[in-house]
């Protein structure tokens, strides 16, 4: 296999190829890796066999991540839940593996990421380094069914006590929406203790995506509740954010706007709603998604050379994502946008 390097954010037979590929999914789009270098700076680099001026009929996206606090490294893809390599011959992923190994050790990269759906077999001399939970809802059902398919305790009745309560509820991409999800996932994310994304990340993402990215607001008497962010591609929405303020769960608003997503979702004639990865450690929000009906398997991440098991750097940085958190909002925010360029 010939490799050859395109930049994905110039090159519109990668456009293409993204469109109509079964494979390939929201973070393989312009807009997510625009986002990603705009925001980060990351350099998006795609592989393929095409030569230039040739048609593309193959393709591995990654972002050339630079630190010189963590170091230089190839993935795929950064902040990505997941990040199919567009291949149709498992053949080529075997060559191109070794291609990436030989080209790490001569780089002086100091590891060579993929993040795949499907998972790679051991004959591809690669082995998981870190592993997720994955879930996705089928909405080939209809809506009645999707609904009794919703946890009847946790989500149907907390639906019902949203609806009672007479939420309002407001969907679009304006700069004040984006400045409400802001402000939540502020809060959530200090309830977490851990650091906020930038602001740049969300209003570059939001630009960038175009109508493919929504954002959700659930309210009680005019005052902001819950919200999301989601994303589209082909057939598939993905819920990639969410957050809330606490003093309000007992409204029922996440609930209320998952159940806002399903119906829109579907009437729009999108086949699946992909909810993400979670931490493994993340049992309740793992079983949360689990009662929406969700289908789960394990999501394996695979890098070259493998993770160290022991990582006295993890627990640094831990530390240092906590104490950021406790900071007053505008630093907090600032803080974010530098640590999260060295996490990729």
């Amino acid at each position: 296999m010939n490799i050859h390097f395109t930049n994905p954010l110039t090159d519109a037979r990668w456009d293409e190829l993204v469109a109509r590929h079964a494979l390939a999914s929201v973070f393989h789009q312009r807009g997510w890796l625009q986002a990603l270098s705009l925001t980060y700076g990351y350099k998006p680099l795609v592989l393929t066999s095409a030569s230039d001026g040739t048609p593309m009929s193959d393709g591995v996206v990654f972002c050339r991540v630079s630190s010189w606090i963590t170091g230089t490294r190839m993935v795929s893809l950064p902040f990505s839940d997941h990040c199919e390599p567009l291949l149709d011959d498992p053949q080529d992923l075997s060559e191109l593996v070794e291609w990436l190994h030989t080209e790490r050790d001569s780089q002086r990269w100091r590891y060579v990421e993929l993040r795949p759906l499907a998972q790679i077999c051991d004959g591809h001399s690669v082995q998981p380094s870190q592993s997720y939970c994955f879930h996705e809802l089928d909405l080939s059902p209809g809506l009645e069914q999707l609904f009794r398919n919703l946890h009847k305790d946790s989500i149907q009745r907390k639906i019902q006590r949203a609806e009672r309560e007479q939420l309002s509820y407001v969907t679009g991409r304006s700069e004040a929406l984006a400045d409400v999800f802001y402000r939540l996932m502020l809060r959530t994310r200090r309830r977490h203790h851990l650091l906020p994304q930038p602001r740049a990340w969300f209003k570059n993402l939001v630009e960038c995506m175009g109508e493919r990215a929504q954002i959700r607001v659930a309210a009680k008497d005019g005052m902001p509740v819950a919200a999301m962010l989601t994303l589209s591609h082909g057939s598939s929405v993905i819920y990639k954010y969410g957050c809330s303020d606490e003093r309000h769960h007992s409204l029922g608003a996440m609930p209320f706007l998952f159940w806002k997503l399903i119906q829109e979702a579907k009437a729009s004639g999108a086949e699946k709603i992909d909810l993400g990865r979670s931490d493994l450690e993340q049992e309740s929000l793992i079983a949360f998604k689990d009662k929406f009906g969700a289908t789960k398997k394990l999501l394996h991440y695979y890098r070259y050379p493998q993770r160290s098991k022991h990582r006295p750097a993890a627990w640094g940085e831990h530390a240092i994502r906590q104490c950021f958190s406790m900071l007053p909002d505008a630093v907090s925010s600032t803080a974010g946008r530098l640590v999260y360029r060295h996490m990729g």
